[in-house]
């Protein structure tokens, strides 16, 4: 006698699939493992930090300063920030080691990104004893103005990023140029290339959305500093912090295969 089809009662969950559980725990599996590392946790803490600045600051609208719900997010985005600065303490030597493994970067690479990533290496090694002054004399850790070395620190990462964007457009230049004339190339070659133009581009996107915001941190009277609200500030660093995270899943799964 044949078994009647089960069918689903409104009301009642339908039995988990499978391959949605292990989906599921494949995710949560690789959520763990990011948290567990130093990038994957700044990773994750910045998307968060921002993500309440995005949210705090559009619940709080034009209100200054921002109370109840919208005050409490914009709270926790602050001390996340500062839970960021006083890890960076500890990224001189990690910066320092990958600056003298790039050294003058690999002969066969254009010369134009060499120097490029060279400053680039520069700008953000002299970033962070800045920070580190700014954040001592904040705490009271030092007897100095920490200002000035906030802003020294906003300008240097600022430079570096433009220097990021400048990078990504010459390689994107170049391997425009490699795609038109290899025309006869495998199908795998022309995949591999199209892969690399789209990170590029989007390390552009991320690279100007946090230009964006380092102008709007330094000092009034330079373009558009100090005058970004605070959604937008949030908005920002969500979208840069967000691909930072897809880049990084990528590049973990393409080292997986």
């Amino acid at each position: 006698m044949a078994t009647a089809p089960l069918r689903h009662v409104p009301g009642l969950s339908r039995a988990p699939r499978p391959g949605s559980v292990a989906m599921a725990a494949g995710g949560l599996r690789g959520l763990v493992e990011a948290l567990e590392s130093y990038r994957g946790r700044d990773r994750a803490v910045r998307a968060l930090c921002y993500g309440c600045q995005l949210a705090g600051g559009a619940l709080g609208g034009r209100q200054s300063p921002a109370a109840g719900l919208p005050g409490s997010l914009l709270a926790v985005s602050a001390q996340l920030s500062h839970c960021r600065t006083v890890l960076r303490l500890f990224d001189d030597l990690a910066m320092l080691s990958y600056s003298r493994g790039y050294g003058l970067g690999p002969e066969d690479e254009d010369v134009l990104v060499r120097g490029l990533s060279v400053l680039c290496n520069v700008a953000d090694q002299l970033y962070y004893p800045c920070e580190h002054v700014a954040w001592a004399a904040d705490a009271g850790i030092i007897r100095a103005s920490s200002s000035k070395w906030w802003d020294a620190s906003t300008r240097l990462w600022g430079f570096s990023l433009l220097l990021g964007v400048l990078r990504s457009l010459r390689i994107l230049f170049r391997l425009r140029k490699k795609l038109r004339q290899q025309s006869t190339s495998s199908p795998q070659d022309h995949k591999k290339m199209k892969a690399q133009v789209r990170s590029e581009v989007l390390s552009i996107v991320s690279n100007m959305a946090d230009l964006a915001n380092a102008i709007h941190w330094l000092p009034p009277g330079f373009l558009w500093a100090g005058q970004f609200p605070p959604w937008l500030v949030g908005l920002l660093g969500t979208v840069s912090s967000l691909i930072g995270i897809y880049q990084a899943s990528r590049e973990g799964n393409s080292g997986a295969v």
